[in-house]
């Protein structure tokens, strides 16, 4: 009796049968289980309004999605920083170098270890995935055991709130302190115009020129009333009684009201001295001051509404779906990596004989 069995070749045996056993050996016995920890979380910011019908729902309060935070934390968590903090404890390092994972599977299994190469680790680790249409953030993490997964997944998710109201602090601080140092500005160029309108009353020893120039003026009509009373008594006595007494007298108090009324109109609208070059000042100092009081009066209303604003923007994370607690690894697809492993054997061997069978078939033509 015939046997009918052909022996594999030894191309079909390196390509197809070697490869697909050692798969099978791997997946079967040595793969570490693989579990995938999710949350899902969003940054809400009361200043902003909501994009799409699941943003709305999640701003019903008027509250909503806060893009530059959630920009920061993406960022973030894909960052050495992000890794640094939540491995102050060794948490990290623990779960991706235990003795329990597989030399293939686990961090320095192989190559040696340094942070460079632990932070490339955790980047295949880590996945932070943003939905643009309802700023919800997807954070997944993957650990050969679920209870570090879920652990690791929470320490990020706290890592990123800190780094939120920091962020949400810091802006308004920040916001404040621009605010306070306008209304201090404001408050020393009040404090500096009312100062040197005082300096220049006690100075000219006037406090309002315009009521002293008003009260000078009210004396100067008063006198050429009396001027022009007198110029007539003069002119009557001159013309009906030339040798009275009395002319020499009137003479005498018309040149003296001349001379004060001429001395008081100088007074008044005279040269640098003069009550009207007072005013100008004076208008100008209390034109600067008034201007620097309403500016005061202006920031102390953008201080409140900073103080107010401050009170009310405040970005934080609210949690969609709190960081799970896996039942079950989902990597490595066991079956799916051997069929695979196997399907890619036997295109290889495939092609190479193909090829093969040409180069011989030309060397023997």
């Amino acid at each position: 009796m015939s046997s009918t069995f052909t022996r594999p070749s030894p191309l079909f045996l390196a390509l197809v049968v070697v490869p697909t056993v050692l798969a099978t050996l791997y997946f079967a016995l040595f793969a570490s289980d693989v579990f995938v920890s999710e949350a899902r979380f969003v940054v809400r910011s009361p200043s902003k309004a909501a994009v799409t019908s699941l943003g709305q729902v999640l701003s019903g309060s008027g509250l909503s999605g806060a893009t530059e935070e959630s920009n920061a934390v993406v960022e973030y968590l894909e960052s050495r920083g992000a890794l640094a903090d939540a491995d102050r404890d060794g948490l990290l390092t623990r779960a991706y170098t235990a003795g329990s994972v597989f030399l293939f599977d686990r961090f320095g299994g192989l190559l040696p270890a340094n942070r460079e190469r632990f932070f490339d680790y955790y980047l295949g680790k880590v996945e932070v995935e943003p939905d643009t249409t309802t700023q919800v953030l997807h954070l997944s993490v993957s650990a050969f055991d679920p209870v570090a997964a879920r652990a690791i997944n929470e320490r990020l998710l706290e890592r990123s709130e800190a780094l939120v109201n920091r962020l949400s602090t810091r802006a308004r601080s920040d916001a404040l302190t621009v605010a306070e140092s306008d209304a201090r500005d404001a408050q020393e160029r009040a404090r500096t115009a009312a100062v040197r309108l005082a300096a220049y009353r006690n100075r000219a020893g006037i406090i309002d020129p315009e009521k002293e120039a008003e009260a000078r003026l009210q004396g100067i009509a008063k006198l050429d009333d009396e001027l022009v009373s007198a110029r007539t008594q003069l002119q009557q006595m001159e013309a009906f009684t030339p040798a009275a007494p009395q002319i020499p007298y009137l003479r005498t108090q018309i040149d003296g009201l001349q001379k004060e009324i001429a001395q008081r109109r100088s007074g008044v609208a005279g040269g640098r001295n003069s009550l009207s070059a007072a005013a100008a000042r004076y208008q100008v100092l209390q034109l600067d001051s008034e201007l620097a009081a309403k500016q005061l009066a202006a920031t102390l209303i953008s201080l409140q509404d900073a103080h107010a604003e401050a009170r009310r923007k405040r970005a934080y994370v609210e949690r969609i779906a709190p960081p799970s607690l896996p039942d079950y690894p989902i990597r490595p697809r066991r079956l799916g990596g051997i069929l695979a492993v196997l399907v890619l054997g036997l295109l290889a061997w495939g092609i190479l004989t193909i090829l093969l069978a040409g180069v011989r078939e030309h060397r023997e033509g």
